[in-house]
């Protein structure tokens, strides 16, 4: 059982956060719409994942860098925490782009 996987998408994760509260793009902008699409968002690719789970199209590899840990058959836990940083990293560019059209937009009327 290793936690190296884990722990990268978690180091990425915090230096997201840091950057969300740096420059407010998701969560310090307003917390309660970030949660809802995040939450949303996660959701989907959850179902998604158990749905190709189901017929037999996705599957769980044995790897030295994961812990091993499963929440349902073949859905190990670091595919979750994949899926929030997938999310996360998605809010975050969004924001970032529409701020940096915006400033450019505003920079060239």
């Amino acid at each position: 059982m290793s936690f190296v996987y884990l722990g990268v998408l978690l180091g990425a994760i915090a230096c997201m956060v840091l950057l969300d509260l740096r420059f407010r793009l998701v969560f310090a902008a307003d917390g309660r719409r970030a949660a809802i699409v995040l939450t949303a968002g996660v959701a989907f690719f959850l179902l998604w994942d158990l749905a190709g789970i189901a017929l037999g199209i996705f599957y769980r590899a044995e790897n030295a860098v994961s812990t091993g840990i499963l929440l349902a058959l073949e859905l190990p836990l670091e595919e979750v925490v994949f899926l929030i940083f997938l999310c996360y990293l998605t809010l975050v560019l969004y924001t970032s782009a529409l701020r940096v059209i915006t400033a450019y937009e505003r920079r060239h009327q």
